[in-house]
C-alpha cells in the first residue's frame, strides 16, 4: 500500500480536508444549508477514508487501486471501520452524516436547524 512516512502524510493531507470542510460547513449552516449539508458530509468521508488508511483496511488499498472513493465502497469502509474499532455506533454516524448528503445537499429538504441537530450527532466527542 503506503510506506509509513506516506501513510503518515497521507492521513494528515485526509485530517487536513475533513477539518477545512468541518469549518465551513459549520459556517454554512444558517446561511446556506444545502451547501453546509455537503460540507459537513464531505468532512465525514474524509474521516471515513482515514480511518480506512490509518487501519490498513481493504477497502483503502481498493480505493487506492482503482483510482478513488465511491458511494458504495464508502458504505463498505465505514462498516469496516465500525467493525475493526468495535464501535457499532459508527454506522449511526455514517447514516447521519450520509442523510446530510442525500437530503442536504441532493434533496434540498434539510433546514438549518435540521442541520444543526445532525452536527450536534455527527461531531461531538464520543464520551
Amino acid at each position: 500500500m503506503c510506506s509509513s512516512v506516506e501513510l503518515s502524510e497521507e492521513v494528515l493531507k485526509y485530517i487536513e480536508i475533513a477539518e477545512r470542510f468541518l469549518v465551513e460547513g459549520r459556517e454554512l449552516i444558517d446561511k446556506d444549508p444545502v451547501q453546509a449539508s455537503e460540507k459537513l458530509y464531505k468532512a465525514a468521508e474524509e474521516v471515513v477514508k482515514v480511518l480506512a488508511i490509518a487501519l490498513n483496511l481493504p477497502e483503502a488499498r481498493k480505493a487506492i487501486e482503482s483510482g478513488g472513493w465511491w458511494s458504495k465502497l464508502l458504505e463498505k469502509t465505514a462498516q469496516s471501520v465500525a467493525k475493526a474499532l468495535g464501535v457499532k455506533e459508527f454506522i449511526l454516524w455514517w447514516n447521519t452524516a450520509y442523510k446530510l448528503h442525500v437530503d442536504g445537499f441532493h434533496e434540498a429538504k434539510l433546514s438549518s436547524e435540521d442541520i444543526r441537530e445532525r452536527y450536534e450527532y455527527i461531531f461531538k466527542p464520543a464520551k
